[in-house]
């Protein structure tokens, strides 16, 4: 059952690629890069930072202090904060050219960008206590990131610059941590000029992502298929969908990457010369008890805490035998928000419901076309999104 539902999902995941022929493009310099090597690759100032959380996991930040244009200028500037989505890392806000990338176009505008990482993925897997071999080291899900990575990130930024406030950019999973830490910690929410929110998600109720299918499968059973650390299925992928499924190179890879299986792709929007740079960092692996979390929160169509599986774990846990509900009316923080017509995770009906209770939403624009990865990859994504956040971010300065 699991493989007829994964291959549906597949398949419907490759419909969107249909006809698109042809092998990679010649290797990118940055696809062996690191995070701080692929800023320097295009000329831009580059710092890499450890922040060490309360359970203590050890976070890699990386920071863009000025751009290329204006650079004679390094006095102290507004902070911008960047936090990506799920299975991705911070690459993805460097991932495209210096005028296509939101890192670089905010750097180039005039701000200290700084670029965080959430535990667990390729640049965020190190803890003072526990090792990546163990069980205990994978055992957190969003409400960890949103109770510790997001805090303690965000203070080592204001100790750093020196500044008390900063925008806050999410993207995806991004953004539901912004929603729970900022619901949850009124002092974190006080650190925020605004809250950018792209392709945003609380509930995930509507969503035709492949996430919808994992919903299916039992949490013990689950864990048999996926283990209990990181959620990393490329060798099922591999060995099964990209040689049943997919019949083409490029979409063997595509086909084998749990990011676009699970996000969607839209070859018309995306640069296909950067496609190895995408694959190459992304995903970038996160918890089984993550995407656990997620298949979760789409079966009770709520904005809810992990169920840890029994009443009496519960209470161990948050004090009462069921998870805590998130309230989104509690997200303080002025909130703009920019969503897509055609996203298979952040759902146009899970946005439309999740808009209402935001009680600071100073913006929304909603974009037919978009599917949830254009918001970070889309040739277009600077004339859509980049140029209105840095319009706004400047009419903040005033």
């Amino acid at each position: 059952m699991w493989l007829l539902l994964t291959t549906a999902s597949l398949i419907s995941a490759v419909g969107t690629a249909h006809g698109f022929l042809g092998k990679l493009n010649p290797e990118s310099p940055e696809v062996t890069m690191n995070i701080s090597q692929m800023i320097s690759y295009w000329g831009y100032p580059s710092e890499v930072y450890e922040v060490v959380t309360e359970d203590g996991y050890i976070l890699d930040i990386n920071r863009i202090p000025y751009g290329k244009k204006n650079s004679e200028n390094r006095g102290q500037r507004p902070v911008v904060f960047l936090q990506h989505g799920l299975l991705t890392s911070a690459t993805n806000w460097i991932s495209n050219l210096p005028n296509n990338s939101l890192g670089f176009i905010l750097a180039d505008a005039g701000y200290d960008v700084w670029l965080g990482n959430s535990r667990g993925n390729t640049w965020a897997r190190r803890n003072l206590y526990y090792s990546p071999d163990s069980v205990e080291f994978w055992a957190f899900s969003f409400d960890e990131m949103a109770k510790y990575d997001l805090p303690s990130t965000i203070d080592f930024i204001v100790k750093k610059t020196g500044q008390e406030k900063l925008h806050y950019v999410g993207h995806s999973q991004g953004t539901t941590i912004g929603f729970i830490a900022f619901s949850t910690n009124p002092n974190l929410a006080k650190r925020i000029q605004t809250f950018y929110a792209l392709a945003p998600v609380a509930t995930v109720k509507y969503t035709k992502s492949l996430l919808n299918k994992l919903r299916f499968i039992p949490s013990f059973l689950f864990k048999i298929i996926f283990g209990d650390k990181i959620f990393y299925p490329h060798n099922y992928f591999d060995q099964f969908l990209a040689t049943q499924v997919c019949s083409r190179e490029t979409l063997d890879l595509l086909c084998s990457n749990a990011l676009f299986i699970i996000c969607g792709f839209d070859n018309k929007n995306l640069n296909m010369s950067r496609l190895d740079v995408y694959l190459s960092h992304n995903p970038a692996g996160t918890s089984v008890q993550n995407m656990l979390h997620w298949t979760q929160a789409v079966k009770s169509g709520k904005f809810q805490a992990f169920d840890w599986g029994s009443p009496i774990q519960n209470m161990m846990h948050y004090n009462q035998p069921t998870p805590p509900y998130y309230n989104l009316t509690a997200v303080d923080v002025p909130v703009a928000v920019w969503s897509g017509g055609n996203d298979w995770l952040a759902d146009p009906q899970d946005v439309d419901n999740l808009l209402p209770k935001l009680p600071n939403l100073i913006y929304h624009k909603k974009i037919p076309p978009y599917n949830h990865l254009d918001f970070i990859w889309a040739i277009n994504a600077p004339q859509e999104v980049y140029n209105e956040i840095v319009s706004m971010m400047a009419e903040d300065k005033k």
